[in-house]
Formats: C-alpha cells, sequence, structure tokens
C-alpha cells in the first residue's frame, strides 16, 4: 500500500504546531512553538494573545517543519487540523492555514477532534489493541472513554466541574508557584509526605470526577493557615493533594477496566506525564495483568504529532471537511458513522 503522510496542524490554546506523521505511526518531523513564558506573567493562558502568536508565527512553523523533514507539501496525503474544543480565537488561526494548504494543493482537509489527539498520542508508541479504556486527563479535561476499534468513541466518565489539570494549576497558583505549575506540584509531591488532611471528591462508584471541592480545600487550608500564622509545608501539601487527586483518578479508571472487561489501558493528556500518575496506574495494571501504554513526554502536551496521528485514521475512514470548517469551543468526541 502506498505511505500516506498527514500534514497536522495544532493551535488549540498556546503552543503552534505543525507535524508530519507517516501512515499514523511513525513521526517523520515535528515543531513546537510554546508561549509559556509569554504568558508565565498573567498566571494562564490569555486567549487574545495566545491567538495573536499563532497569527504570528504559524507560516514559520509550517514552513520549519516542511524543512525539517525534507518534503513538500505536495507529497502529503491530506491535512489535518485541531477544530476543537479550544480557544476560538487559537483554533481558527489553525484552521484557515489548513483550508489554505488544501484549497491550493488540492489536498484532503481533516477535521480532527483535540481529544482524540490525546488518545491516538499512543499509537505513537505502539499499535492501539481493542476493546480499550483510554483515560485522558489535562488541563481542560479529564474522562474515561470506551473504544471498541478506531474512532468508535463512548464517553462512559467525565469531570463534573474543573478538569485535573486545571486543578494542579489552581492549587500550584494558592502556593505561588509560577505558571505552570503541574509539573512543580508533581515534583513537590515525591519530595514531601502527605501529613495534610483533605478530602476526597466523588468518592463513589460512578465514573465521574469532581475536583473543585478538592482545589477548595487547598485553598481554604492555605488562607486559615496563613490566619494564623503558620508556615505552609508546601512539599507535604502537594504530596497530600497529589495523594487524592492519584487515588480517584486510579481507582475509577481500574474500576471501569474491571466493570467492561478489558484488559487495554491508554493514558493521554498533559496531566499523563504526571510520574506520580504514571506510577500509580503502572503498578495496579501490572498487579491486574493490564496493558498499558502512556505516550512519550513529548506528545503529552499540546502537539501536532498526536493530531496528524488521530487524523490518519480519520482519513482512512473517509472524514473530510470542505472549506466552510469552523472552530468550535466545546466538542464532544463523536463515533465514526
Amino acid at each position: 500500500m502506498k505511505d500516506i503522510y498527514i500534514l497536522g496542524i495544532e493551535t488549540s490554546c498556546d503552543e503552534t504546531s505543525a507535524s508530519i506523521v507517516k501512515n499514523g505511526c511513525e513521526e517523520i518531523a515535528t515543531v513546537v512553538l510554546s508561549q509559556i513564558d509569554i504568558h508565565k506573567d498573567f498566571g494562564g493562558v490569555v486567549p487574545e494573545i495566545a491567538s495573536r502568536h499563532h497569527v504570528k508565527n504559524i507560516t514559520m512553523v509550517i514552513e520549519e517543519c516542511l524543512e525539517k523533514a525534507g518534503m513538500d507539501i505536495k507529497e502529503m496525503s491530506g491535512i489535518a487540523v485541531t477544530y476543537g474544543p479550544g480557544l476560538v480565537g487559537s483554533l481558527l488561526v489553525g484552521i484557515e492555514a489548513a483550508k489554505t494548504l488544501a484549497f491550493v494543493n488540492h489536498l484532503p482537509l481533516i477535521p480532527v477532534n483535540h481529544m482524540s489527539g490525546h488518545i491516538y498520542a499512543n499509537e505513537l508508541v505502539k499499535p492501539l489493541a481493542f476493546p480499550l479504556i483510554a483515560l485522558v486527563i489535562s488541563g481542560g479535561h479529564t474522562e474515561l472513554i470506551y473504544m471498541k476499534d478506531h474512532y468508535q468513541f463512548q464517553k462512559i466518565g467525565g469531570t463534573l466541574d474543573d478538569a485535573v489539570g486545571e486543578c494542579y494549576d489552581k492549587v500550584a497558583r494558592v502556593m505561588d508557584v509560577p505558571y505552570p505549575g503541574g509539573p512543580t506540584i508533581d515534583q513537590w509531591a515525591h519530595e514531601g509526605e502527605d501529613t495534610y488532611s483533605l478530602p476526597l471528591p466523588l468518592n463513589d462508584q460512578s465514573y465521574d470526577f469532581s475536583f473543585s471541592g478538592l482545589k477548595s480545600a487547598v485553598i481554604n487550608l492555605v488562607h486559615n493557615e496563613n490566619q494564623r500564622g503558620n508556615e505552609i509545608r508546601k512539599k507535604d501539601l502537594a504530596c497530600s493533594f497529589q495523594n487524592v487527586v492519584v487515588e480517584m483518578i486510579t481507582k475509577k479508571t481500574m474500576k471501569a477496566l474491571k466493570d467492561y472487561q478489558v484488559s487495554n489501558l491508554i493514558v493521554g493528556g498533559g496531566v499523563a506525564a504526571s510520574k506520580g500518575i504514571r506510577d500509580k496506574l503502572m503498578e495496579l495494571c501490572d498487579k491486574e495483568s493490564i496493558t498499558y501504554s502512556f505516550p512519550e513526554r513529548k506528545y503529552c502536551t499540546d502537539n501536532a504529532a498526536m493530531i496528524a496521528a488521530s487524523g490518519y485514521h480519520a482519513y482512512l475512514l473517509g472524514q473530510r471537511a470542505d472549506l466552510h470548517l469552523n472552530p468550535q469551543s466545546s466538542l464532544e468526541l463523536n463515533s465514526r458513522k
């Protein structure tokens, strides 16, 4: 079969990225231009600033990717682009770039859900084995997805309020940790001791998650200790906080695997880079003889390689978009027809 090369474009938040992936699993070249240093002064992503920098950088990033791969745009089989969920202004920049490339070069335009990208980042490690449970944990999402086959997504659980990555960032902020605070909290958690009492949120038999109560508990604890003039043992608090997060995520993930009689787990999203969550899930999966897959850490955060990998399977299934494709800030994962 002729090799299929997909050019992926990702601009859903504050990373401008382009990538070329061969046959859905072999990364040829990827360029990621992050805006972390720009948004650090604001303590989080400022949507208008993010979109302006996408406009400034998108052409350069795509050209650099093609040059890095030593390929011409006409060698591509299709252009895959994130069209949601994400920041509308940021998404629009990537979509318009993808539309232009597809139109000028007579290439298929392939719409990709950002969430499916996090799932298919695992294809860059090894082929997906079905049926499986996918745990997607990021700044904007905490979801459990059941899949019988490629592009058959059945959401079985998700967060009822804050996503786990959002909770990490807000807890980091109240502890005066610079943005992005998640990696620092994860590191501190391994250096501290679990000495603070925090609630287990939504500790029930469902597959749903809730992190707003945990976030509020940390904020109130820090406020009360400050009022009393007590020093916050930040590494201990990070440990106590992360232990609760890990317990709830792993408990519900393992329950889903058992209830659905599935022996394959894949994890994706920025929080999948957390050592605490990785270590505990691997320990539990080894104990229960569950096969698991985590993307390399460079594929956990937003990148276009995962969009191209997902776009390959969408391409094979004949999923196409026309030039009326628009960004969608809120978007659920939908199964193939």
